[in-house]
């Protein structure tokens, strides 16, 4: 039991700094104006299905667009490269 408890808070620590790298809406925007990441639309085609909702993040150094998608009646997230 302790080991399953020490596996979901670690997964749980690991999950956080990904969700605390993405940017407002108003950076984003300004990450986008200035050159650093591609616009959510010339990576749309990458996603694989209908977007439904995007956020832009900093992973590693670049940014990722991290996307719920909806493909197949199913709503999945996908992961795409935005750094320039």
């Amino acid at each position: 039991m302790k080991k399953i408890l020490a596996f979901l808070l670690l997964t749980f620590v690991a999950v956080l700094p990904a969700e605390a790298a993405c940017l407002s809406q108003s950076q984003a925007r300004q990450v986008v104006a200035s050159g650093k990441a591609a616009p959510l639309g010339s990576v749309a085609g990458r996603a694989g299905g209908e977007i439904v909702k995007a956020q832009l993040c900093q992973q590693g150094g670049g940014y990722v667009y991290v996307l719920s998608v909806l493909k197949g009646g199913k709503v999945t997230k996908v992961t795409v490269n935005a750094s320039r």
